[in-house]
């Protein structure tokens, strides 16, 4: 039985590049058309509008708050959970409660193969993958995409998967590309490990370019695989509901 549902607020970086805000509005379409009645919410932490503050403001009741994020790095760990509790601090009608980041999923996986698939790359054993990922100073957000890339790999069975970052910490698409290539991969293609076109994604490309590779895919943005993966975060975080995770004034 599923649990009676509360508002799902999702929370997003927000960028200058008006495609992200397009990309995450689309993303809540699609989870609002798998789940009709359920409440959706978009908050932006910085550069879109609404921000979280002004948006819980407005609420009331249960929210679930869902980061837009791949990895539970500084902004899962540090900013979001700030930005959440202030403002619940400041509206006593609320009941906030973060849930998980999206990664890692094999949901992930089926999105990255349909960006590839799109790009015309299926898998085969002589085509080596880019994950290009933002990249952290965190070692150990670093460390869970090099597993992500590791089980791709593994369960699609590509030449390689060499991770590389976009900002950071090294390695860049170029050393990636390398690494390949000393593998024997016959065709190279980049996947970005991202959520949305922008900054990151737009050096990514320019990077794979400039290393010659054979095809570059779009970033995941607002596939099937993401709503599905919302909507089962969103259940998660209300399953947990016994822990003490809620932050209320």
């Amino acid at each position: 039985m599923r649990p009676a549902s509360s508002t799902l607020l999702l929370v997003a970086h927000g960028s200058r590049d008006p495609r992200h805000a397009a990309t995450v509005t689309d993303l809540a379409a699609q989870v609002r058309a798998r789940r009709p009645g359920l409440d959706v919410e978009v908050g932006y932490l910085d550069h879109c509008a609404p921000r979280i503050p002004q948006l819980l403001s407005r609420l009331e009741g249960e929210v679930v708050a869902l980061p837009l994020l791949l990895n539970h790095a500084f902004h899962a760990r540090s900013d979001i959970p700030g930005v959440l509790a202030e403002a619940a601090a400041r509206n006593p009608r609320l009941i906030i409660r973060q849930g998980p980041v999206l990664g890692p999923s094999p949901l992930l996986l089926d999105a990255l193969d349909r960006r590839l698939a799109e790009a015309g790359v299926d898998p085969s054993a002589g085509t080596g993958i880019v994950l290009a990922a933002a990249g952290s100073s965190d070692p150990a957000a670093n460390a869970v995409t090099r597993r992500v890339a590791a089980a791709w790999q593994s369960l699609r069975g590509w030449a390689g998967v060499e991770v590389a970052h976009a900002s950071a910490a090294p390695p860049r698409v170029a050393a990636a590309v390398a690494a390949l290539r000393a593998r024997g991969a016959r065709q190279i293609a980049v996947a970005p490990y991202l959520l949305a076109p922008g900054l990151l994604p737009d050096r990514i490309a320019a990077e794979a370019a400039a290393a010659g590779v054979d095809a570059v895919a779009a970033p995941l943005g607002a596939t099937p695989e993401l709503a599905r993966l919302l909507l089962r975060r969103y259940d998660e975080a209300l399953l947990a509901r016994t822990s003490p995770q809620a932050l209320s004034a």
